[in-house]
């Protein structure tokens, strides 16, 4: 998958993981990532997805900073996050919502399996242990996966992590992360502009 990183991710990744302003941080990347995929769903159907994506969404920060502790990059903690996303878009039939095509699913599970197995997650669970909490149904739209369309999603970045910097230049595995990064550019923790917040958390 191929993802964005910048200085404001790795704010965002100290913040979350630091006792009562991780909780402040969890709260303001859910309400920026509902937006942001949000605005990827069908007009149509954004509104009742809402509630389900921000449950959801909020777990799978438990899952990033688990795969922070357990030494895996920012930018494969994410990704693994990001994975599970497109797996719950994928169980529900919410294919112009996806980031990358439904049939590089399995390339990227394999990819974290070690890690997926040791929580019980895969495509049809996409939360395993990580759904602490009851999640909002959302409909589905089954009827997307027979001839599915991925207008948001990038192919051919499944074999690894790529990471699209400010310069825009591409690099595999992501940047080297910054000495003393100011915990207070992390989104939440500052007055910021929500349509430039949106766009650099976005993936």
């Amino acid at each position: 998958m191929k993802l964005r990183q910048n200085i404001r991710h790795f704010a965002a990744k100290k913040a979350l993981t630091m006792p009562v302003v991780g909780d402040i941080a969890t709260d303001k990347l859910v309400d920026l990532h509902v937006r942001v995929f949000g605005e990827k769903a069908d007009p149509d159907h954004r509104e009742e997805r809402e509630p389900h994506m921000a449950t959801f969404f909020e777990l799978t920060f438990d899952t990033y900073v688990r795969a922070l502790e357990e030494g895996f990059t920012e930018a494969e903690a994410r990704e693994i996050t990001h994975v599970q996303a497109n797996f719950d878009f994928y169980n529900h039939g919410w294919t112009e919502m996806m980031e990358f095509p439904v049939e590089e699913l399995e390339t990227h599970y394999e990819r974290y399996e070690e890690f997926f197995e040791r929580y019980d997650i895969d495509i049809a669970n996409p939360l395993g242990n990580f759904r602490t909490k009851e999640i909002p149904d959302a409909p589905a739209t089954p009827e997307r996966l027979d001839d599915p369309e991925h207008p948001h999603a990038e192919g051919g970045f499944a074999d690894d992590v790529y990471v699209e910097g400010d310069d825009g230049e591409v690099r595999v595995g992501g940047r080297e992360e910054p000495e003393d990064v100011d915990v207070e550019i992390a989104p939440g923790l500052q007055d910021v502009d929500a349509e430039s917040d949106a766009d650099e958390t976005e993936a």
